[in-house]
């Protein structure tokens, strides 16, 4: 490909790599933006973690519980998503995530980054 031209892939025939137990990921990286073909197998427990990019997550299968830390303590914000459902996620905001079922979500990033918050520490 040349620089500047469409790219067309299809996530099956992409590298997957495993960040973390019971999650396979494919992404496709661009200049300004990263979108992620998520599977999370029932009971992954991603921590909460934060990162600077903004992130939107849409789940395509499944069903994900996503918390959110409050301040000072508070109980967490939690919500569960589903089919069609999708959630912003600002950069710099904590969150995690449950998976409740085997979950498939597209995670979009921006700006686009070669590890994300669930990346294991080398």
């Amino acid at each position: 490909m040349k620089p500047g031209e469409p790219t067309v892939c299809r996530w099956n025939d992409m590298p997957a790599d495993e960040p973390m137990p019971l999650l396979e990921r494919r992404r496709l990286i661009g200049a300004r933006a990263m979108i992620s073909h998520v599977t999370l197998r029932r009971g992954c427990e991603v921590p909460v973690h934060a990162h600077e990019n903004e992130q939107m997550s849409c789940v395509l299968s499944g069903r994900l519980r996503m918390e959110f830390p409050e301040a000072g303590g508070a109980p967490p914000r939690r919500v569960v998503l589903g089919p069609g459902e999708a959630v912003h996620i600002p950069g710099g905001v904590p969150h995690g995530a449950v998976a409740e079922d085997e979950t498939v979500v597209l995670d979009v990033f921006a700006p686009p980054s070669a590890t994300t918050g669930i990346d294991r520490r080398p």
